[in-house]
């Protein structure tokens, strides 16, 4: 099998400055050029990046005068009392913020510092989160921009605050639920106004080796990649159910315990690359549903979602590991009212890979009392004690290439020794666990159980006749020619996504139908996508990994490729429904 590519890139051109050297030589350039009595050079911050590093290198530049636009944010008790009401105090769930920078932002302060840029001479520097609202105006702007999975990285390490909080030393999960909740919806709001106002684009994701491009080169990239199949870049994590599938197949880290998760189709979490003059150059991957979302989804599914990715691909590796939390999600108008989220997380389990005593629990079992089941879950939890999860919750045998369907407010969880990909709705942080099997989480502690907040949602009537009609088994042959095969796997008819299964050892046209499309090739070494126009460059695609074509591409074509030619190959495809 070859190898499953973990830094997937995609060529632009344009110019890069590698290292701070090269940056501050470009910048110093573009001042020198102008003959000024004033000028000023506005650096906006997304939460996360080093500041240290950021002002200690743009020192370099000898400014008249340095603004730091923190001096301008209400007290950190402030900025607290007014978020709360959607950072809430529960350990994990928020409400999704309605605010901008102008609610963290006291006006006296904001004109004190206005006042200074105005009768200022020489190089003024504007710095930090909300500098482009403090500097009205900018002779030039540099967006420092981070990656939400670094983001994640640096809470662990304890090396970020939060959004007008010093609160470096708190526990990653609180910070993980204050940025989600409230801070990358701030900065998301403002950075979409600063595609066409910045200058430069910088690439704060690895300390110390920073990378910029100028504004336009990062547009015409991402103009460019809109009209082609891409990937994103994936990422990995332990967890305490994780397996070992990952560790081999995607040549994963021997020395970690397990691999639980992996995240390859998810824009709001995963970067993108950009390969520039031979160097990488990373952004979030939301930058693009930003910038181009009718391109990239599709002007249904836009007018639908907006600038969301409404699908998401992901791994829940179990082999030689152990079941997943038995959970359910919200159902649309729970996730509406409690979290501030228009629409909720539906999904399915693809099995990629089982070994023989694979399982899947899904739906109540026919006949049982509900009372009893929220009251045994309830001692479980207050005890320690043992659920016991098979006397309630049907267990299905799960084999390669079973579709679970799983609807909001269906209970379930994998079973140990299966290998899932995961298609679904993209709000992924919305999961109410019910039963953690007495485990503790990767951090020695006991993950939070919800069993209050799910017992609202959990849909009695999805029982065991209800599961075998409408959740388990639903494939069913749509076309087939010369080569190839169409089966629907689903998802269930009150989900928006559709599944497509296409087999073929031939070439088979898709069309992208004004919806986003994303696929993973789930059997075969190697396939190669095509446009029938030459609209793209050839893209090929290995084993198990997700690729994302744009609604703009239109008709393309996926052929076996390499090793695989003359071979049966496999794709799974999810697309926004919206035609009747």
């Amino acid at each position: 099998m070859l190898n499953y590519n973990k830094t997937p890139f995609f060529p632009i051109r344009g110019k890069l400055f590698s290292g701070w050297n090269s940056i501050i030589e470009e910048l110093n350039t573009k001042i020198i050029k102008n003959d000024f009595n004033r000028y000023i050079l506005t650096i906006e911050c997304y939460q996360g990046v080093n500041h240290d590093e950021l002002k200690s290198n743009l020192s370099l530049l000898n400014p008249n005068l340095l603004i730091q636009s923190d001096e301008a944010f209400y007290s950190e008790d402030k900025i607290r009392e007014i978020t709360f009401p959607d950072v809430t105090d529960d350990p994990i769930f928020g409400y999704l913020t309605r605010f901008s920078y102008n609610e963290f932002l006291d006006p006296e302060k904001v004109e004190t510092l206005r006042t200074k840029i105005k009768n200022a001479t020489g190089l003024v520097i504007v710095y930090g989160h909300a500098a482009s609202i403090i500097a009205e105006e900018s002779d030039c702007l540099v967006y420092a921009d981070m990656a939400r999975w670094e983001i994640q990285l640096r809470q662990r390490n304890h090396q970020v605050c939060n959004l007008g909080i010093n609160n470096s030393d708190e526990s990653p999960s609180i910070q993980y639920k204050r940025a989600f909740f409230v801070d990358w919806r701030v900065c998301d709001k403002l950075k979409q106004e600063l595609f066409d106002k910045a200058d430069f684009w910088l690439d704060t994701n690895k300390e110390d080796e920073p990378k910029m491009i100028k504004a336009d080169t990062l547009l015409n990239g991402l103009t460019e990649i809109v009209n082609s199949p891409f990937r994103v870049v994936p990422y990995f994590d332990p967890g305490p159910w994780g397996g070992q599938w990952m560790k081999d197949m995607c040549e994963l880290d021997k020395t970690k315990p397990n691999f639980a998760w992996a995240f390859d189709g998810v824009p709001e979490e995963n970067s993108l690359l950009f390969e520039i003059e031979g160097e990488i150059f990373e952004i979030p991957s939301i930058n693009l549903v930003f910038y181009k979302a009718k391109e990239l989804l599709g002007e249904p599914v836009e007018s639908r979602f907006g600038k969301e990715f409404p699908i998401r691909f992901d791994f829940l590796d179990t082999m030689d590991g152990g079941n997943l939390s038995l959970q359910v999600h919200p159902t649309t108008q729970y996730i509406r009212d409690t979290f501030g989220m228009s629409y909720t997380q539906d999904e399915s389990y693809y099995i990629l890979d089982a070994k023989e005593d694979a399982t899947v629990y899904l739906g109540v079992k026919t006949g049982i009392n509900k009372c009893d089941m929220i009251a045994d879950l309830q001692e479980a939890q207050d005890s320690g004690g043992t659920f016991e999860a098979e006397k309630y919750v049907n267990i299905f045998p799960a084999k390669k290439h079973d579709h679970f369907l799983i609807p909001n407010g269906t209970i379930h969880c994998s079973g140990k020794n299966s290998m899932v990909l995961e298609i679904s709705a993209t709000p992924y942080i919305f999961t109410f666990k019910l039963y953690d099997w007495g485990r503790l989480g990767m951090n020695g502690e006991p993950r939070a159980i919800n069993i209050e907040h799910g017992s609202k949602v959990i849909q009695w009537d999805r029982n065991t006749e209800y599961c075998l009609e409408n959740l388990v088994g639903q494939e069913e042959l749509v076309a087939q020619g010369d080569g190839w095969r169409e089966e629907r796997t689903g998802l269930h008819k009150n989900e928006f996504i559709e599944t497509r299964r296409h087999w073929f050892s031939k070439k088979v046209t898709h069309h992208t139908g004004d919806s986003v499309n994303v696929l993973n090739l789930i059997e075969g070494a190697e396939a190669i996508v095509e446009s029938p126009t030459k609209k793209f460059n050839p893209f090929i695609v290995r084993y198990a990994e997700t690729f994302i074509v744009p609604a703009a591409v239109g008709e393309y074509c996926i052929s076996p490729f390499g090793k695989s030619e003359g071979k049966e190959c496999g794709t799974i495809k999810a697309y926004v429904r919206h035609k009747a």
